[in-house]
């Protein structure tokens, strides 16, 4: 570590702020959402009432794929992994009894972020709140669709359009808001490594300034505004390093590749959740002693904002115990372990500064490969990057075989019955309710504001206009998810991923 190196001071190794949770804690931002709008309403105003700093929403696939929740491949999985949004109406529901502008809401989003974003600052103003004062962050972060998870709509670079687009008009409209956070987590639930995780994520946090700096936008006006969303896996030590090693990172890349001179521009903000592929389905409790470690980890290593797992979600969803549980672990951490009473506790620790800068040389080194082929868009048409996390996640599931990687519970320390635990059921009716309420939406609202909102939409599309202000129009006119992405679609096409 060089000395000369603080809290606070560039480039931010040992954190982004002097006092780090002296002054401030972490966001305790518990992710969730399933069922319909009401069900994780009450679940919301539930973590709420328990001590939940901020709310994080998971949409169920069909939202996230630009599927309304009565188009035929959403059979079965309306509100399954998240909650069923397909209008304005659900949203309305979503966050009903809760001040928009009196919570900082995250939401877990990619290929339909900018129609459903639209859909909450819609929600905001109905309850007299100003735009530019809201808090939060949407995902938005599609690149790493491509790569790791697989719910994306459109091709790659009107894919991008649309993000630009919305660091754009947020930027205008919503100042205070995150437009992006551009995720390593699931590249790591992929399979990558640490240094994978750090690497990949900045090549991709590289194509997206690039991107905005092609549309004109000025490095200082949106930088400020990028956030990140990082793994906490289960190599303690590691994972600490993996955070400092990633601050320090950005805060070089910022300034020597992109010349960004406001500090806030080179402040790496993240959030961070405790690693699900860690999670096993065998002694489920066991995953509370996972997570509790994780969650340190995360906390040492300095993120802005925490989400911790439940111990049964390799089960299924979390019931609301368990949930109550994973929200205590981070109390607790806050509270009674005083590792809150230091920045940065474990700097200069021998073991913590070299494998800061193992990592950091690392994701150096895959960086420069990828701007050899040309960048992040390249090098994921030619399948290098998605080549390269399948190989360490086959290297990872070898280990675990051979018994040279130990799982407690899988592959050692085996109990025969394990430990069974509730696990949460989603009401099966509540789907057939959905479909009832979005079929109600479409027969009371003004069909041709809808259909002059969406052909306008189209035009926009076609054309260079900047696409968040129509979508915001056909939105406020109740135009569903599916309809907006398939007016999109009818434009830009689909994406097929290559044999």
């Amino acid at each position: 570590m060089n000395d000369a190196e603080k809290p606070g001071v560039f480039p931010y190794t040992r954190g982004i702020y002097p006092d780090m949770y002296r002054s401030r804690l972490w966001t305790m931002r518990q992710y969730a959402g399933f069922g319909d709008a009401d069900e994780s309403n009450r679940r919301y105003r539930y973590l709420i009432s328990q001590g939940a700093t901020g709310l994080s929403v998971a949409f169920d696939l069909p939202t996230q794929m630009g599927m309304d929740s009565d188009h035929p491949l959403a059979i079965g999985e309306v509100g399954r992994v998240g909650v069923a949004i397909s209008s304005l109406a659900d949203m309305q529901r979503l966050f009903d009894g809760i001040r928009l502008d009196q919570v900082s809401t995250s939401m877990t989003i990619n290929s339909t972020a900018a129609i459903l974003l639209s859909y909450y600052a819609l929600v905001a103003k109905s309850q007299g709140a100003d735009l530019r004062k809201l808090s939060g962050t949407i995902q938005n972060d599609i690149l790493k669709e491509y790569i790791a998870r697989g719910t994306y709509i459109y091709p790659p670079r009107p894919a991008m359009r649309i993000i630009t687009d919305l660091f754009a008009w947020a930027g205008r409209e919503m100042p205070e808001w995150n437009t992006i956070s551009i995720s390593g987590y699931h590249i790591r639930e992929a399979g990558s490594t640490a240094v994978q995780e750090v690497a990949f994520t900045f090549a991709n946090a590289i194509a997206y300034i690039e991107a905005a700096l092609a549309a004109e936008l000025q490095i200082d006006a949106f930088a400020p505004r990028l956030s990140f969303f990082f793994n906490a896996h289960s190599n303690f030590l590691e994972e600490i390093a993996k955070y400092r090693a990633a601050r320090r990172l950005y805060a070089q890349i910022m300034r020597d590749r992109f010349g960004a001179r406001n500090p806030r521009s080179l402040m790496l903000r993240f959030h961070v959740q405790t690693a699900g592929s860690t999670l096993t389905a065998q002694q489920p409790d066991v995953n509370l002693v996972r997570t509790s470690i994780e969650a340190l980890a995360a906390v040492l290593g300095g993120g802005q904002s925490l989400h911790t797992n439940s111990r049964d979600e390799a089960l299924g969803l979390p019931t609301e115990e368990s949930a109550l549980l994973a929200l205590r672990t981070q109390q607790i951490i806050a509270t009674e372990t005083g590792v809150t009473n230091t920045a940065d506790p474990v700097g200069g620790s021998y073991e913590i500064e070299r494998l800061t800068d193992e990592i950091e040389q690392g994701a150096r080194d895959y960086i420069r490969r990828i701007d050899e082929m040309g960048g992040t868009l390249r090098a994921i048409e030619r399948g290098f990057i998605q080549g390269e996390i399948q190989n360490a996640a086959y290297d990872y599931q070898r280990a675990v075989e051979s018994g040279h990687q130990i799982v407690v519970g899988v592959n050692r320390f085996q109990q025969q019955d394990g430990n069974r635990i509730p696990t949460f059921r989603i009401d099966s009716a509540l789907e057939k309710a959905q479909i009832e309420r979005l079929r109600q939406v479409r027969a009371s609202r003004d069909r041709q504001a809808v259909e002059s909102a969406l052909d306008r939409l189209t035009g926009a599309a076609r054309a260079a206009e900047n696409l968040i202000p129509l979508i915001l129009e056909a939105a406020a006119a109740y135009a569903t998810v599916g309809e907006i992405s398939d007016r999109l679609r009818s434009v830009f096409g689909e994406y097929r991923e290559a044999a």
